[in-house]
């Protein structure tokens, strides 16, 4: 089946997998097309200048009947951190003093294994690991736009400092992993590592070796054809994405031969058997059920429930101060009336108070007394209809104020009370006295019906 259009939307595309990205597996198919000089000759379609159908198109064969060399096709299927070795690498380890670290050696002696066991398999598409020389140069070369004349910023190149890598978790003291809230002296790698979120990532390139046949090897021929990236939270990250309905992609090689490369990726990983998602299913049930009990037994089991049809309403208030009274060393005496019909309260709760006594301060043309006492209550109503025309005759709250003289007598300076608010949230108060003058109050009110917990402030 001839394709008949390239795909030219190359951006990355973000997956995420809750399975283990070792069972990832890609399969990448790559064709030599021709010259590209000699589509640029060619007519533009009716499809358009970029559409070609591939099946119109078919080398010349030669005269023994042939394909010519130039035109060559590979396929390989590669999982996650596989490492296929290219022509360069092979040529480059095989001499031992090019070895400087263990990596190197390791690279060496496989490539020996290799070629005792016939050779390695692919020949133009090969792979850079996450622990290869090419990945950590990639990450620090980023362009931040397509333009080939483009110069990194100040914040680029001090960005690029920052690598978005597996963290190294070192022990202290004894090797318990502790972290330290605050920082007195941090050091420059330090700063250089945390001043911004800093995901653990690995990164995975597959490439492929451009290069003329039989001229295999060359760095200038190298192109990347994927880019993968996954980090703790299970993200992939694909440049660019799988193949799937659309078309290949294209590549175009420079210099004196332009070549047109195609090329396909496909994600080919094995889905899993029934049995085996239904015993994934049974482990995560479990899990969750255990971590479930886990909570529970942390928060207990002591809450109170509502009973079904009942308003519940909880106030947090304060006095705040009094002013506009003779005498001094004022304090407030309140209580809370709830209505006889329907309203309840509980045993233990208080529905009275009184402050401490205040001296008085000048402010102003006025004396204040600053209280700052805070009272809490909770009531409830039950009732069957919980509409808004049908709510109860609402509490009041009362209060007097008194002084203590020299002579340790208690004298009433005034009264006054104030309905409780009816909607929630903060409300600002003044109850009137009888003599002209006023408490302030602040007052909190929640409502609560049918539920299990209310969280006051």
């Amino acid at each position: 089946m001839a394709e008949a259009i390239w795909s030219a939307d190359t951006g990355e595309a973000v997956y995420r997998s809750r399975d283990p990205v070792r069972n990832l597996r890609l399969r990448v198919h790559l064709q030599r097309i021709t010259s590209s000089n000699y589509l640029h000759c060619q007519p533009a379609a009716q499809l358009g200048k970029d559409l070609i159908d591939l099946a119109t198109f078919r080398p010349h064969p030669t005269a023994s009947g042939h394909r010519p060399e130039e035109e060559e096709e590979e396929e390989v299927v590669i999982g996650w951190q596989e490492k296929l070795f290219s022509q360069f690498e092979v040529d480059l380890y095989q001499n031992e003093a090019a070895c400087q670290s263990p990596l190197d050696h390791q690279y060496r002696q496989e490539i020996l294994k290799l070629e005792d066991s016939g050779g390695r398999k692919n020949r133009r598409i090969f792979t850079y690991t996450d622990s290869d020389r090419y990945t950590s140069l990639e990450e620090h070369c980023q362009k931040m736009t397509t333009a080939a004349s483009e110069m990194p910023s100040f914040l680029v190149e001090r960005m690029a400092n920052v690598r978005r890598r597996r963290q190294d978790r070192r022990g202290m003291e004894g090797g318990i992993l502790k972290s330290r809230i605050v920082t007195w002296e941090p050091s420059e790698e330090f700063i250089r590592n945390n001043h911004v979120i800093n995901t653990p990532l690995q990164t995975m390139y597959i490439m492929a070796d451009l290069g003329p046949c039989g001229k295999l090897g060359y760095k200038k021929h190298e192109h990347v054809l994927c880019t993968l990236k996954v980090d703790s939270n299970g993200v992939v990250t694909v440049k660019p994405d799988f193949t799937g309905s659309k078309g290949p992609y294209r590549i175009e090689t420079e210099g004196e031969k332009q070549e047109l490369w195609k090329y396909t990726i496909d994600n080919v990983s094995s889905l899993a058997q029934p049995e085996e998602e239904e015993r994934e299913q049974r482990v995560f049930k479990d899990l969750y059920g255990r971590h479930k009990e886990y909570l529970n037994s942390l928060v207990g089991t002591d809450f109170e429930t509502t009973v079904p049809g009942a308003l519940r309403l909880f106030v947090n208030g304060e006095v705040v101060s009094a002013q506009g009274y003779e005498y001094d060393n004022l304090y407030v005496h309140f209580f809370v009336e709830l209505p006889a019909s329907n309203w309840s309260s509980p045993a233990f709760q208080q529905l009275s108070g009184i402050t401490q006594t205040c001296a008085t301060k000048s402010r102003g043309m006025d004396n204040v007394a600053y209280f700052s006492y805070p009272f809490t209550f909770e009531a409830s109503f039950l009732h069957e209809d919980e509409s808004v025309g049908a709510l109860p005759e609402w509490p009041v709250l009362y209060c007097e104020v008194l002084s203590l003289d020299f002579w340790q007598r208690y004298r009433v300076e005034g009264y006054g009370a104030v309905v409780l608010p009816a909607t929630p949230g903060p409300s600002w108060s003044q109850v009137p006295s009888g003599r002209g003058c006023g408490v302030c109050w602040t007052v909190w009110r929640d409502l609560a019906s049918r539920v299990p917990f209310i969280m006051c402030w």
